[in-house]
Protein backbone atom coordinates (compact mmCIF):
# COMPACT_ATOMS: atom_id res chain seq x y z
CA UNK A 1 0.00 0.00 0.00
CA UNK A 2 1.44 3.39 -0.98
CA UNK A 3 2.16 6.02 1.67
CA UNK A 4 -0.76 8.16 0.47
CA UNK A 5 -3.20 5.31 0.78
CA UNK A 6 -1.96 4.46 4.25
CA UNK A 7 -2.46 8.04 5.36
CA UNK A 8 -5.97 8.14 3.89
CA UNK A 9 -6.89 4.91 5.68
CA UNK A 10 -5.57 6.27 9.01
CA UNK A 11 -7.57 9.50 8.62
CA UNK A 12 -10.73 7.68 7.70
CA UNK A 13 -10.44 5.14 10.51
CA UNK A 14 -10.27 8.09 12.90
CA UNK A 15 -13.29 9.68 11.26
CA UNK A 16 -15.78 6.83 11.44
CA UNK A 17 -16.66 3.36 10.22
CA UNK A 18 -18.81 4.57 7.30
CA UNK A 19 -15.93 6.48 5.76
CA UNK A 20 -13.63 3.51 6.34
CA UNK A 21 -15.88 1.39 4.18
CA UNK A 22 -15.74 3.96 1.41
CA UNK A 23 -11.97 4.04 1.45
CA UNK A 24 -11.80 0.25 1.60
CA UNK A 25 -13.97 0.08 -1.51
CA UNK A 26 -11.74 2.60 -3.25
CA UNK A 27 -8.72 0.54 -2.38
CA UNK A 28 -10.39 -2.57 -3.77
CA UNK A 29 -10.88 -0.87 -7.12
CA UNK A 30 -7.35 0.49 -7.19
CA UNK A 31 -5.72 -2.79 -6.26
CA UNK A 32 -7.91 -4.93 -8.46
CA UNK A 33 -7.24 -2.75 -11.46
CA UNK A 34 -3.49 -3.09 -11.22
CA UNK A 35 -3.30 -6.86 -10.76
CA UNK A 36 -0.27 -8.58 -9.26
CA UNK A 37 2.64 -9.79 -11.30
CA UNK A 38 2.71 -13.57 -11.29
CA UNK A 39 5.69 -15.28 -9.72
CA UNK A 40 7.36 -18.23 -11.38
CA UNK A 41 6.00 -21.46 -9.93
CA UNK A 42 8.45 -23.86 -8.29
CA UNK A 43 9.50 -26.43 -10.83
CA UNK A 44 7.24 -29.48 -10.92
CA UNK A 45 4.62 -28.17 -8.49
CA UNK A 46 1.86 -28.29 -11.10
CA UNK A 47 2.03 -32.08 -11.07
CA UNK A 48 -0.03 -31.65 -7.91
CA UNK A 49 -3.64 -31.16 -8.99
CA UNK A 50 -5.21 -31.81 -5.60
CA UNK A 51 -4.11 -30.53 -2.18
CA UNK A 52 -5.79 -32.16 0.82
CA UNK A 53 -5.16 -30.73 4.31
CA UNK A 54 -6.14 -33.08 7.13
CA UNK A 55 -6.27 -31.26 10.45
CA UNK A 56 -6.37 -33.26 13.67
CA UNK A 57 -6.27 -31.87 17.19
CA UNK A 58 -4.15 -31.04 20.21
CA UNK A 59 -0.84 -32.85 20.06
CA UNK A 60 2.71 -31.58 20.36
CA UNK A 61 5.48 -32.97 18.18
CA UNK A 62 7.20 -34.58 21.17
CA UNK A 63 3.94 -36.17 22.29
CA UNK A 64 3.79 -38.20 19.04
CA UNK A 65 7.28 -38.20 17.53
CA UNK A 66 9.59 -37.25 20.39
CA UNK A 67 11.42 -40.57 20.07
CA UNK A 68 11.30 -40.87 16.27
CA UNK A 69 14.79 -41.77 14.96
CA UNK A 70 16.86 -38.83 13.67
CA UNK A 71 14.10 -36.26 14.29
CA UNK A 72 14.55 -33.25 16.56
CA UNK A 73 12.87 -35.03 19.44
CA UNK A 74 13.12 -35.24 23.22
CA UNK A 75 16.73 -34.70 24.34
CA UNK A 76 18.42 -37.76 25.81
CA UNK A 77 15.87 -40.27 24.47
CA UNK A 78 16.06 -42.59 21.45
CA UNK A 79 19.60 -41.50 20.69
CA UNK A 80 18.77 -37.80 20.57
CA UNK A 81 21.58 -35.60 21.88
CA UNK A 82 21.33 -33.81 25.20
CA UNK A 83 20.14 -34.47 28.71
CA UNK A 84 16.64 -35.75 29.42
CA UNK A 85 14.62 -32.72 30.56
CA UNK A 86 12.97 -32.65 33.97
CA UNK A 87 10.10 -30.15 34.19
CA UNK A 88 9.23 -28.47 37.51
CA UNK A 89 6.23 -29.94 39.32
CA UNK A 90 5.34 -27.43 42.03
CA UNK A 91 2.55 -29.57 43.44
CA UNK A 92 4.82 -32.56 44.10
CA UNK A 93 7.91 -30.46 44.92
CA UNK A 94 10.11 -32.22 42.34
CA UNK A 95 10.43 -32.35 38.58
CA UNK A 96 8.79 -34.66 36.01
CA UNK A 97 10.61 -36.36 33.13
CA UNK A 98 9.08 -37.47 29.83
CA UNK A 99 7.71 -41.00 29.98
CA UNK A 100 6.10 -43.47 27.59
CA UNK A 101 2.33 -43.28 27.97
CA UNK A 102 0.46 -46.37 26.72
CA UNK A 103 -2.95 -44.87 27.46
CA UNK A 104 -5.06 -44.18 24.36
CA UNK A 105 -7.12 -41.52 26.09
CA UNK A 106 -5.15 -38.57 27.45
CA UNK A 107 -5.94 -35.41 29.37
CA UNK A 108 -3.37 -32.92 28.17
CA UNK A 109 -3.40 -29.39 29.51
CA UNK A 110 -4.77 -25.88 28.98
CA UNK A 111 -3.74 -24.23 25.75
CA UNK A 112 -4.84 -20.64 25.50
CA UNK A 113 -2.50 -17.87 24.45
CA UNK A 114 -1.33 -17.21 28.00
CA UNK A 115 -0.83 -20.93 28.59
CA UNK A 116 1.44 -21.04 25.54
CA UNK A 117 3.45 -18.11 26.89
CA UNK A 118 3.72 -19.75 30.31
CA UNK A 119 4.62 -23.16 28.85
CA UNK A 120 7.42 -21.58 26.80
CA UNK A 121 8.57 -19.52 29.81
CA UNK A 122 10.99 -17.25 27.97
CA UNK A 123 12.46 -20.15 26.02
CA UNK A 124 13.01 -22.47 29.01
CA UNK A 125 10.10 -24.72 27.86
CA UNK A 126 9.37 -25.71 31.45
CA UNK A 127 5.85 -24.51 32.27
CA UNK A 128 3.79 -27.49 31.12
CA UNK A 129 3.23 -29.25 34.46
CA UNK A 130 2.72 -26.01 36.36
CA UNK A 131 0.02 -24.84 33.95
CA UNK A 132 -2.05 -28.00 34.06
CA UNK A 133 -1.83 -28.22 37.84
CA UNK A 134 -3.05 -24.64 38.16
CA UNK A 135 -6.21 -25.60 36.30
CA UNK A 136 -6.61 -29.10 37.74
CA UNK A 137 -6.66 -27.72 41.27
CA UNK A 138 -9.02 -24.86 40.47
CA UNK A 139 -12.11 -25.02 42.73
CA UNK A 140 -14.50 -23.99 39.93
CA UNK A 141 -13.73 -26.91 37.61
CA UNK A 142 -14.81 -30.50 38.03
CA UNK A 143 -12.60 -31.89 35.30
CA UNK A 144 -9.57 -30.42 33.65
CA UNK A 145 -6.51 -32.59 33.38
CA UNK A 146 -8.15 -35.36 35.41
CA UNK A 147 -10.24 -38.45 34.75
CA UNK A 148 -12.93 -39.90 36.97
CA UNK A 149 -10.41 -42.38 38.41
CA UNK A 150 -7.43 -40.09 38.88
CA UNK A 151 -7.33 -36.90 40.86
CA UNK A 152 -4.65 -34.18 41.13
CA UNK A 153 -1.73 -34.39 41.05
CA UNK A 154 -1.65 -37.96 39.71
CA UNK A 155 -3.76 -37.10 36.67
CA UNK A 156 -1.19 -34.85 34.97
CA UNK A 157 -0.03 -36.55 31.76
CA UNK A 158 1.43 -33.67 29.75
CA UNK A 159 4.91 -35.21 29.98
CA UNK A 160 3.76 -38.47 28.41
CA UNK A 161 4.71 -39.45 24.86
CA UNK A 162 3.50 -42.06 22.38
CA UNK A 163 5.35 -44.04 19.74
CA UNK A 164 4.69 -46.77 17.17
CA UNK A 165 3.08 -48.93 19.86
CA UNK A 166 0.07 -46.61 20.10
CA UNK A 167 0.13 -44.85 16.71
CA UNK A 168 1.71 -47.35 14.28
CA UNK A 169 0.08 -45.88 11.18
CA UNK A 170 1.34 -42.38 11.87
CA UNK A 171 4.85 -43.73 12.35
CA UNK A 172 4.53 -45.72 9.11
CA UNK A 173 3.54 -42.59 7.19
CA UNK A 174 6.47 -40.75 8.78
CA UNK A 175 8.89 -43.52 7.78
CA UNK A 176 7.55 -43.99 4.24
CA UNK A 177 6.96 -40.35 3.33
CA UNK A 178 8.02 -37.03 4.94
CA UNK A 179 8.03 -36.08 8.62
CA UNK A 180 8.38 -32.37 9.38
CA UNK A 181 9.97 -31.79 12.77
CA UNK A 182 9.75 -27.99 12.80
CA UNK A 183 6.08 -27.35 12.03
CA UNK A 184 4.80 -24.72 14.45
CA UNK A 185 1.25 -23.68 15.18
CA UNK A 186 0.81 -20.28 13.46
CA UNK A 187 -0.01 -18.41 16.67
CA UNK A 188 0.27 -18.65 20.43
CA UNK A 189 -3.29 -19.83 20.73
CA UNK A 190 -5.90 -22.58 20.76
CA UNK A 191 -8.09 -24.36 18.19
CA UNK A 192 -10.26 -21.46 17.04
CA UNK A 193 -7.28 -19.32 16.14
CA UNK A 194 -5.38 -22.18 14.52
CA UNK A 195 -8.31 -22.97 12.24
CA UNK A 196 -8.66 -19.32 11.27
CA UNK A 197 -5.00 -19.20 10.27
CA UNK A 198 -5.44 -22.45 8.37
CA UNK A 199 -7.87 -20.80 5.94
CA UNK A 200 -6.79 -17.15 6.07
CA UNK A 201 -3.28 -16.74 7.57
CA UNK A 202 -4.74 -14.40 10.19
CA UNK A 203 -6.94 -14.22 13.27
CA UNK A 204 -8.78 -11.04 14.18
CA UNK A 205 -11.77 -9.51 15.86
CA UNK A 206 -14.04 -7.35 13.69
CA UNK A 207 -16.37 -4.56 14.74
CA UNK A 208 -18.39 -4.76 11.53
CA UNK A 209 -19.05 -7.85 9.44
CA UNK A 210 -19.10 -5.89 6.18
CA UNK A 211 -15.92 -3.87 6.75
CA UNK A 212 -12.55 -5.64 6.56
CA UNK A 213 -10.84 -2.55 7.98
CA UNK A 214 -12.85 -2.93 11.19
CA UNK A 215 -10.78 -6.05 12.01
CA UNK A 216 -7.87 -6.04 14.42
CA UNK A 217 -5.37 -8.85 14.97
CA UNK A 218 -6.21 -11.02 17.95
CA UNK A 219 -5.08 -14.54 18.82
CA UNK A 220 -7.10 -14.92 22.02
CA UNK A 221 -10.51 -15.06 20.34
CA UNK A 222 -12.55 -15.91 22.32
CA UNK A 223 -10.65 -16.40 25.55
CA UNK A 224 -13.18 -15.51 28.20
CA UNK A 225 -16.98 -15.52 28.40
CA UNK A 226 -16.95 -11.74 28.77
CA UNK A 227 -15.30 -11.38 25.38
CA UNK A 228 -18.08 -13.38 23.79
CA UNK A 229 -20.97 -11.76 25.59
CA UNK A 230 -20.08 -8.16 24.85
CA UNK A 231 -18.35 -5.94 22.36
CA UNK A 232 -15.85 -5.57 20.68
CA UNK A 233 -16.60 -8.87 18.93
CA UNK A 234 -18.84 -8.64 15.88
CA UNK A 235 -21.63 -10.78 17.25
CA UNK A 236 -24.85 -10.54 15.34
CA UNK A 237 -28.15 -12.38 15.33
CA UNK A 238 -28.11 -15.57 13.30
CA UNK A 239 -30.77 -14.52 10.73
CA UNK A 240 -28.00 -12.49 9.04
CA UNK A 241 -26.49 -15.81 7.96
CA UNK A 242 -29.73 -17.76 8.06
CA UNK A 243 -27.95 -20.65 9.76
CA UNK A 244 -28.71 -20.68 13.47
CA UNK A 245 -31.58 -19.86 15.76
CA UNK A 246 -31.90 -16.11 16.51
CA UNK A 247 -30.77 -16.63 20.10
CA UNK A 248 -27.32 -17.91 19.12
CA UNK A 249 -24.69 -15.24 18.37
CA UNK A 250 -22.42 -15.75 15.39
CA UNK A 251 -18.94 -14.26 15.12
CA UNK A 252 -18.51 -12.56 11.75
CA UNK A 253 -15.12 -12.64 10.07
CA UNK A 254 -14.80 -9.71 7.68
CA UNK A 255 -11.19 -10.12 6.57
CA UNK A 256 -10.17 -12.02 3.45
CA UNK A 257 -9.64 -15.77 3.47
CA UNK A 258 -8.00 -17.96 0.83
CA UNK A 259 -11.32 -19.05 -0.66
CA UNK A 260 -11.84 -15.51 -1.96
CA UNK A 261 -8.87 -15.93 -4.30
CA UNK A 262 -9.74 -19.53 -5.10
CA UNK A 263 -13.21 -18.48 -6.21
CA UNK A 264 -11.95 -15.44 -8.07
CA UNK A 265 -9.55 -17.53 -10.15
CA UNK A 266 -11.92 -20.47 -10.62
CA UNK A 267 -10.06 -22.93 -8.40
CA UNK A 268 -12.37 -25.57 -6.91
CA UNK A 269 -12.42 -26.15 -3.16
CA UNK A 270 -14.34 -28.01 -0.48
CA UNK A 271 -14.25 -28.07 3.30
CA UNK A 272 -15.14 -31.59 4.44
CA UNK A 273 -16.31 -31.58 8.05
CA UNK A 274 -17.60 -34.42 10.15
CA UNK A 275 -20.79 -33.87 12.06
CA UNK A 276 -20.73 -34.74 15.75
CA UNK A 277 -19.67 -32.68 18.75
CA UNK A 278 -17.04 -30.11 19.57
CA UNK A 279 -14.79 -30.84 22.55
CA UNK A 280 -13.99 -27.15 23.08
CA UNK A 281 -16.33 -24.65 24.72
CA UNK A 282 -17.16 -21.79 22.39
CA UNK A 283 -17.42 -19.30 25.25
CA UNK A 284 -13.98 -20.09 26.55
CA UNK A 285 -15.35 -21.71 29.71
CA UNK A 286 -13.42 -24.67 31.10
CA UNK A 287 -16.49 -26.93 31.05
CA UNK A 288 -19.80 -26.80 29.23
CA UNK A 289 -22.57 -28.85 27.69
CA UNK A 290 -21.23 -30.44 24.48
CA UNK A 291 -22.03 -28.36 21.41
CA UNK A 292 -23.06 -30.05 18.17
CA UNK A 293 -20.81 -29.61 15.15
CA UNK A 294 -23.05 -29.06 12.15
CA UNK A 295 -22.04 -28.64 8.50
CA UNK A 296 -23.74 -25.30 7.89
CA UNK A 297 -23.14 -23.81 11.33
CA UNK A 298 -20.08 -21.65 11.99
CA UNK A 299 -18.09 -23.12 14.85
CA UNK A 300 -14.60 -23.47 16.29
CA UNK A 301 -13.44 -25.99 13.69
CA UNK A 302 -15.79 -24.77 10.97
CA UNK A 303 -14.98 -21.07 10.49
CA UNK A 304 -15.66 -20.57 6.78
CA UNK A 305 -19.48 -20.18 7.08
CA UNK A 306 -18.78 -17.12 9.25
CA UNK A 307 -16.55 -15.38 6.67
CA UNK A 308 -18.26 -12.54 4.89
CA UNK A 309 -16.53 -13.17 1.57
CA UNK A 310 -17.67 -16.81 1.51
CA UNK A 311 -21.26 -15.55 1.58
CA UNK A 312 -20.61 -12.77 -0.92
CA UNK A 313 -19.22 -15.35 -3.33
CA UNK A 314 -22.09 -17.79 -2.68
CA UNK A 315 -19.60 -20.46 -1.68
CA UNK A 316 -21.14 -21.64 1.60
CA UNK A 317 -22.29 -24.79 -0.18
CA UNK A 318 -18.65 -25.83 -0.52
CA UNK A 319 -18.69 -26.73 3.17
CA UNK A 320 -19.93 -30.31 3.08
CA UNK A 321 -20.14 -33.44 5.20
CA UNK A 322 -17.05 -35.60 5.49
CA UNK A 323 -18.77 -38.58 3.85
CA UNK A 324 -18.72 -36.63 0.58
CA UNK A 325 -14.92 -36.95 0.53
CA UNK A 326 -15.13 -40.72 0.12
CA UNK A 327 -17.50 -40.30 -2.82
CA UNK A 328 -15.29 -37.67 -4.43
CA UNK A 329 -12.14 -39.74 -3.90
CA UNK A 330 -13.71 -42.85 -5.43
CA UNK A 331 -15.04 -40.99 -8.45
CA UNK A 332 -11.89 -38.99 -9.06
CA UNK A 333 -13.67 -35.70 -8.45
CA UNK A 334 -11.60 -34.28 -5.61
CA UNK A 335 -11.48 -30.48 -5.77
CA UNK A 336 -8.19 -28.68 -6.28
CA UNK A 337 -8.08 -27.66 -2.62
CA UNK A 338 -9.77 -29.33 0.32
CA UNK A 339 -9.68 -29.45 4.08
CA UNK A 340 -10.72 -32.50 6.15
CA UNK A 341 -11.87 -31.78 9.70
CA UNK A 342 -12.98 -34.38 12.28
CA UNK A 343 -15.58 -34.28 15.01
CA UNK A 344 -14.66 -34.52 18.66
CA UNK A 345 -14.73 -38.32 18.96
CA UNK A 346 -12.05 -38.97 16.33
CA UNK A 347 -10.11 -35.74 16.61
CA UNK A 348 -7.49 -36.94 19.14
CA UNK A 349 -8.43 -33.90 21.19
CA UNK A 350 -8.28 -34.99 24.85
CA UNK A 351 -9.99 -37.06 26.06
CA UNK A 352 -10.77 -38.62 22.65
CA UNK A 353 -9.21 -42.00 21.91
CA UNK A 354 -6.11 -41.52 19.76
CA UNK A 355 -6.71 -44.89 18.05
CA UNK A 356 -10.07 -43.54 16.86
CA UNK A 357 -8.34 -40.49 15.41
CA UNK A 358 -5.72 -42.60 13.67
CA UNK A 359 -8.50 -44.79 12.25
CA UNK A 360 -10.32 -41.75 10.87
CA UNK A 361 -7.16 -40.35 9.26
CA UNK A 362 -6.19 -43.73 7.79
CA UNK A 363 -9.65 -44.16 6.28
CA UNK A 364 -9.33 -40.77 4.58
CA UNK A 365 -5.83 -41.45 3.26
CA UNK A 366 -6.72 -44.98 2.11
CA UNK A 367 -9.72 -43.61 0.21
CA UNK A 368 -7.57 -41.04 -1.59
CA UNK A 369 -4.86 -43.58 -2.36
CA UNK A 370 -7.40 -46.00 -3.83
CA UNK A 371 -8.94 -43.33 -6.03
CA UNK A 372 -7.87 -42.12 -9.48
CA UNK A 373 -6.69 -38.75 -8.11
CA UNK A 374 -3.89 -40.26 -5.99
CA UNK A 375 -1.21 -39.81 -8.67
CA UNK A 376 -1.70 -36.04 -8.60
CA UNK A 377 -2.42 -35.41 -4.91
CA UNK A 378 -0.50 -33.96 -1.97
CA UNK A 379 -1.83 -34.73 1.51
CA UNK A 380 -0.72 -32.47 4.35
CA UNK A 381 -1.48 -33.98 7.76
CA UNK A 382 -1.09 -31.83 10.87
CA UNK A 383 -2.50 -31.19 14.35
CA UNK A 384 -3.95 -27.77 15.12
CA UNK A 385 -2.25 -26.97 18.44
CA UNK A 386 -0.08 -28.55 21.12
CA UNK A 387 -2.91 -29.36 23.53
CA UNK A 388 -0.81 -28.52 26.57
CA UNK A 389 1.57 -31.45 25.98
CA UNK A 390 5.30 -31.05 26.50
CA UNK A 391 7.55 -30.05 23.61
CA UNK A 392 11.23 -29.11 23.77
CA UNK A 393 11.49 -26.80 20.73
CA UNK A 394 11.45 -23.05 21.31
CA UNK A 395 9.07 -21.44 18.78
CA UNK A 396 10.52 -18.77 16.47
CA UNK A 397 9.04 -15.30 16.79
CA UNK A 398 6.99 -14.05 13.84
CA UNK A 399 5.08 -10.73 14.04
CA UNK A 400 3.16 -10.23 17.29
CA UNK A 401 1.04 -13.38 17.06
CA UNK A 402 3.35 -16.38 16.71
CA UNK A 403 4.67 -18.80 16.01
CA UNK A 404 3.04 -21.05 18.55
CA UNK A 405 4.27 -24.37 19.88
CA UNK A 406 5.46 -27.22 17.67
CA UNK A 407 2.98 -29.76 16.30
CA UNK A 408 3.36 -32.99 14.30
CA UNK A 409 3.14 -32.74 10.51
CA UNK A 410 3.49 -35.29 7.69
CA UNK A 411 3.51 -34.92 3.89
CA UNK A 412 2.05 -37.84 1.92
CA UNK A 413 2.11 -37.88 -1.88
CA UNK A 414 3.21 -40.04 -4.82
CA UNK A 415 5.90 -37.38 -5.30
CA UNK A 416 6.88 -37.10 -1.62
CA UNK A 417 10.47 -37.96 -0.75
CA UNK A 418 10.87 -41.37 0.83
CA UNK A 419 11.82 -41.52 4.52
CA UNK A 420 12.75 -37.85 4.60
CA UNK A 421 12.84 -35.76 7.78
CA UNK A 422 12.39 -32.11 6.88
CA UNK A 423 14.07 -29.76 9.36
CA UNK A 424 12.88 -26.52 7.72
CA UNK A 425 10.71 -24.16 9.78
CA UNK A 426 7.05 -24.26 8.80
CA UNK A 427 3.69 -23.07 9.96
CA UNK A 428 0.22 -23.53 8.46
CA UNK A 429 1.04 -20.50 6.33
CA UNK A 430 3.22 -22.87 4.29
CA UNK A 431 0.10 -24.79 3.24
CA UNK A 432 -1.47 -21.61 1.88
CA UNK A 433 1.79 -20.69 0.17
CA UNK A 434 1.90 -24.07 -1.59
CA UNK A 435 -1.73 -23.70 -2.71
CA UNK A 436 -1.13 -20.18 -3.96
CA UNK A 437 2.02 -21.16 -5.86
CA UNK A 438 0.34 -24.20 -7.39
CA UNK A 439 -3.09 -22.83 -8.32
CA UNK A 440 -2.96 -19.02 -8.08
CA UNK A 441 0.29 -18.10 -9.77
CA UNK A 442 1.78 -16.98 -6.45
CA UNK A 443 -1.04 -14.58 -5.61
CA UNK A 444 -1.41 -14.07 -1.86
CA UNK A 445 -4.11 -12.73 0.45
CA UNK A 446 -2.20 -9.46 0.35
CA UNK A 447 -3.95 -6.12 1.00
CA UNK A 448 -1.88 -4.50 -1.78
CA UNK A 449 -2.80 -6.93 -4.50
CA UNK A 450 -5.73 -9.20 -3.72
CA UNK A 451 -8.54 -6.76 -4.57
CA UNK A 452 -10.10 -7.04 -1.12
CA UNK A 453 -7.73 -5.29 1.30
CA UNK A 454 -7.82 -5.75 5.04
CA UNK A 455 -5.52 -4.42 7.78
CA UNK A 456 -3.53 -7.61 8.41
CA UNK A 457 -0.06 -6.64 9.66
CA UNK A 458 1.94 -8.78 7.24
CA UNK A 459 1.77 -11.38 4.50
CA UNK A 460 2.60 -14.52 6.42
CA UNK A 461 3.56 -16.52 3.32
CA UNK A 462 6.40 -14.07 2.67
CA UNK A 463 8.11 -14.45 6.06
CA UNK A 464 11.79 -15.20 5.47
CA UNK A 465 11.89 -17.92 8.09
CA UNK A 466 9.07 -19.89 6.44
CA UNK A 467 10.26 -22.92 4.50
CA UNK A 468 8.88 -24.00 1.14
CA UNK A 469 7.00 -27.29 1.10
CA UNK A 470 8.32 -28.00 -2.37
CA UNK A 471 11.44 -29.26 -0.57
CA UNK A 472 9.45 -32.32 0.50
CA UNK A 473 8.81 -33.46 -3.06
CA UNK A 474 10.82 -35.07 -5.84
CA UNK A 475 8.83 -34.26 -8.93
CA UNK A 476 11.28 -36.16 -11.11
CA UNK A 477 10.54 -39.51 -9.51
CA UNK A 478 8.00 -41.97 -10.83
CA UNK A 479 4.74 -41.54 -8.86
CA UNK A 480 4.86 -43.81 -5.84
CA UNK A 481 2.37 -46.58 -5.31
CA UNK A 482 -0.23 -46.25 -2.55
CA UNK A 483 0.60 -47.40 0.98
CA UNK A 484 -2.72 -48.85 2.10
CA UNK A 485 -2.87 -49.41 5.86
CA UNK A 486 -5.36 -51.14 8.14
CA UNK A 487 -7.37 -48.34 9.78
CA UNK A 488 -7.43 -50.19 13.11
CA UNK A 489 -4.15 -52.15 13.05
CA UNK A 490 -4.26 -53.37 16.64
CA UNK A 491 -8.01 -54.09 16.59
CA UNK A 492 -8.47 -51.74 19.50
CA UNK A 493 -11.98 -51.71 20.88
CA UNK A 494 -12.88 -48.04 20.68
CA UNK A 495 -15.10 -46.62 23.37
CA UNK A 496 -15.78 -42.90 22.74
CA UNK A 497 -15.75 -40.89 25.97
CA UNK A 498 -19.02 -39.87 27.56
CA UNK A 499 -20.35 -36.56 26.17
CA UNK A 500 -19.86 -34.77 29.49
CA UNK A 501 -16.14 -35.51 29.25
CA UNK A 502 -15.97 -34.43 25.63
CA UNK A 503 -16.17 -30.75 26.41
CA UNK A 504 -14.16 -28.60 28.70
CA UNK A 505 -10.47 -29.30 28.08
CA UNK A 506 -9.52 -26.26 26.13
Amino acid sequence: MRRGHRARVARVMAGGAGCALAVACALVVACAGAGPALAAAPRGIHKIKHVVIIMQENRSFDNYFGTFPHADGIPGLAGHPGKVPCIPDPNAHHCDKPYHDPQLSNDGGPHYAQDAIDDIDHGKMDGFVTEVEKIALSPDTDRVGCTVNLQPPNCVDVMGYHDQREIPNYWTYAKDFVLQDHMFEPALAWSQVAHLYMVSAWSAQCLNASQPFSCKADNTFPETPSQVEGTPLALEAAPVLGLLTPTVPVAKFAWTDITYLLHRYDVSWRYYIQEGTEPDCETGAMSCTPIPQVITTPSIWNPLPAFTDVHEDNQVGNVVGSTQLFTDAAKGTLPSVSWVVPSGDDSEHPPANIAAGQEHVTNVIDAIMRGPDWKSTAIFLAWDDWGGFYDNAVPPKVDNQGYGLRVPAIVISPYARRGYIDHHVYSFDAYLKFIEDDFLGGRRPNPRTDGRPDPRPDVRESERILGNLVADFNFKQRPRRPVILAPNPDHVILHPPAPTLGAGML
